[in-house]
């Protein structure tokens, strides 16, 4: 994977024993693995869990629209939700109808993973949002392409929650926006390793906390709740060490008063953790 760092330069820092916290429930063995390959105790909890949408309409306002060729630009956010949506149109058309379509259209891809899903399927990018790949940059882009906005038809595969910033940004351009909801973020099924994790940091018995996505911090603060521990909680992580993997999570941690101690250089997750592990 692109962001996977190699063990041998992890090993020129180190996390020196020190307990880590992550979050991180997709790629949650390779974090770990990292960490320990860096030094460092992991202590993985994961706080959230993909599960399809529960709004079922978006995916075939979607396809009429395209098959239509009602829509002007395609933006698509995330990796998972870009083979989401397109496993999801096969109720309403064939794959080769869908990517046909897509091909007439000029398409945005916030970032590499959606990039590379797009590639498999042999869809041509029009333009790739830089890193951090936030909205603002996706705006920047459009911006200095000079893409006219005015009353076309821009569609957004959204992730597991709103992009309220993107979206209000694109109508003061002037276009009609779509969304289409594929996956929600939930709890996990099983909230004990979250919970175990919660007491552990409150104890002091964590030293870093690792974040990569915001979804996570705010599952962790619904879970501290149901455990009246937030406030608790909330000052410990403004004692320890936090690393944030961009400016997206670092916004969630500052609505509950935390500032990161780090963000890394790419918007990574070996980078977050190997840049994490050169904490003093």
């Amino acid at each position: 994977m692109e962001d996977v760092i190699p063990e041998k330069s992890l090993e020129l820092a180190g996390f020196r024993d020190r307990t880590v916290l992550s979050l991180e429930s997709r790629r949650a063995a390779e974090i770990a693995t990292l960490i320990e390959n860096a030094g460092g105790r992991a202590l993985v909890a994961p706080a959230t869990r993909e599960v399809p949408a529960a709004e079922k309409d978006d995916v075939s306002r979607f396809v009429t629209a395209l098959l239509a060729s009602n829509i002007d630009y395609v933006i698509f956010l995330t990796g998972v939700g870009t083979r989401a949506l397109a496993k999801a149109a096969e109720a309403f058309c064939t794959r080769e109808q869908l990517i046909s379509s897509l091909q007439n259209l000029k398409v945005l891809a916030r970032g590499p993973k959606p990039a590379a899903v797009l590639r498999e399927f042999g869809l041509p990018i029009t333009w790739n949002v830089p890193e951090p790949n936030t909205w603002r940059e996706i705006l920047h882009v459009l911006d200095e392409n000079a893409v006219d906005l005015h009353g076309r038809l821009v569609a957004i595969q959204e992730h597991g929650v709103v992009s309220t910033d993107l979206l209000e940004g694109l109508v003061e351009r002037g276009a009609e926006i779509m969304t289409v909801h594929t996956y929600d973020w939930a709890l996990p099924e099983d909230l004990k390793p979250l919970k175990d994790a919660i007491y552990a940091t409150i104890a002091g018995r964590v030293h870093i906390v690792l974040f990569t996505a915001a979804v996570q911090v705010h599952h962790l603060m619904q879970v501290a709740d149901e455990l009246n521990s937030r406030d608790a909680l909330i000052a410990t992580l403004r004692k320890v060490k936090v690393a944030s993997i961009g400016p997206m999570t670092s916004q969630a941690l500052s609505e509950y008063g935390i500032k990161p101690t780090m963000e890394p250089s790419h918007p990574k997750m070996g980078f977050l953790v190997r840049e994490a592990a050169e904490l003093p």
